[in-house]
């Protein structure tokens, strides 16, 4: 299904807070790949050359080019607001560790389990995001607002961008 943008779109079913239930796991994931690494220094002017200038970063601790450690944040904000609980959760807090670089050409996965429901919709999320290998690169844990109520809605993609 496609908007007036040209845009994809597909449906999300938000999890309420009431059906929200103690380690009730969900995941979400994504291949990293160069254009994700030049969009997110555009959008978020971190230009270190750690994650741009392969020359740079061969000379680094970690000898090749890694991701922005917030693009992981991302994806767990993705995680959230796409998968568990869904559409319409508001986020509080987010406390993050980053565990290992992350590199161009890794598939990242972020697992969720609700670790505790708080009074007044609050939830407390466990958001690790794992490697391929299954290595654990991000250790974190978030505080949102669930959604009250159960409904389907259309989760709209943004249309194609090229960074120039």
């Amino acid at each position: 299904m496609s908007n007036a943008y040209g845009a994809q779109s597909e449906e999300g079913a938000r999890t309420p807070y009431e059906a929200l239930e103690v380690g009730q796991k969900a995941s979400y994931e994504k291949s990293v790949e160069e254009r994700d690494i030049q969009l997110f220094a555009a959008m978020s002017g971190d230009h270190n050359p750690v994650h741009l200038d392969a020359e740079f970063a061969a000379k680094s601790m970690f000898r090749e080019r890694i991701a922005h450690g917030m693009f992981s944040g991302a994806l767990i904000s993705a995680a959230v607001a796409c998968t568990l609980p869904g559409p319409g959760t508001i986020y509080l807090g987010q406390k993050m560790s980053f565990q290992k670089p992350v590199k161009i050409g890794d598939t990242l996965t972020v697992r969720l389990e609700i670790l505790e429901k708080l009074p007044k919709f609050k939830v407390r999320i466990a958001t690790n995001v794992y490697n391929q290998n299954d290595e654990l690169v991000v250790e974190g844990e978030a505080e949102i607002l669930a959604p009250r109520k159960q409904q389907t809605v259309e989760l709209v993609s943004p249309p194609n961008f090229v960074a120039s």
